[in-house]
């Protein structure tokens, strides 16, 4: 049984058509990459008295201490 395959977004190489089906639209190392270079904009911050937050706006860390709250 032969797959077809379609194209990857990033380098044009085949991509799996199972992959395609559920959304992903780059092949594996792409992906990676894609998922590499995403995550480059991740900060996790731990908040006082609370749990680690995700943070992807770099002004929600201005002013942010290890006693609460936000000083400017």
């Amino acid at each position: 049984m032969t797959q077809a395959h379609t194209n990857c977004s990033w380098c044009g190489d085949d991509v799996d058509i199972n992959r395609w089906t559920i959304g992903y639209r780059t092949c594996l190392p792409c992906g990676e990459e894609v998922a590499r270079l995403e995550r480059l904009h991740w900060c996790v911050a731990p908040m006082h008295k609370s749990n680690y937050m995700l943070i992807t706006n770099k002004q929600d860390l201005t002013g942010l201490n290890n006693k609460g709250g936000l000083v400017k």
